[in-house]
């Protein structure tokens, strides 16, 4: 069992940035892919990005490539999802997931294991 904790959530004005964090708590299974995901309310889980953590490969939704990054810390067993340029559409809860895979996918299904999610929003 893997247990992530997402820090990092909360309000910030358009044209902002915010650094996600997402903890995990054990270490043989979190060297692994992560994915970030975003809810809305009325919405499907949507992808945001991931991180393969060991082949270090990298992969992002249209709608954030070029304003969000997203890096890991392996002394920390942490991921980060650096997020610029904040728009309000970007209002949302991100939750980081882990998939016993060094292959990342967008899919939420492929992740087996979840945070518990931080809010993000973005004023206009």
């Amino acid at each position: 069992q893997v247990q992530l904790v997402e820090s990092g959530g909360g309000l910030v004005q358009a044209g902002g940035s915010l650094r996600l964090s997402c903890a995990a708590s054990r270490r043989t299974s979190s060297r692994y892919a992560m994915g970030w995901f975003r809810r809305t309310p009325g919405k499907e889980r949507e992808f945001v990005a991931a991180i393969s953590w060991i082949l270090g490969t990298t992969q992002f939704s249209d709608s954030v490539k070029g304003r969000f990054t997203i890096s890991r810390d392996n002394a920390k067993d942490t991921v980060y999802l650096q997020m610029n340029s904040l728009k309000p559409e970007d209002t949302a809860v991100y939750y980081c997931a882990n998939r016993r895979s060094m292959v990342i996918t967008t899919a939420d299904n492929d992740y087996d294991y979840w945070g518990q999610g931080t809010q993000v929003t973005v004023s206009s």
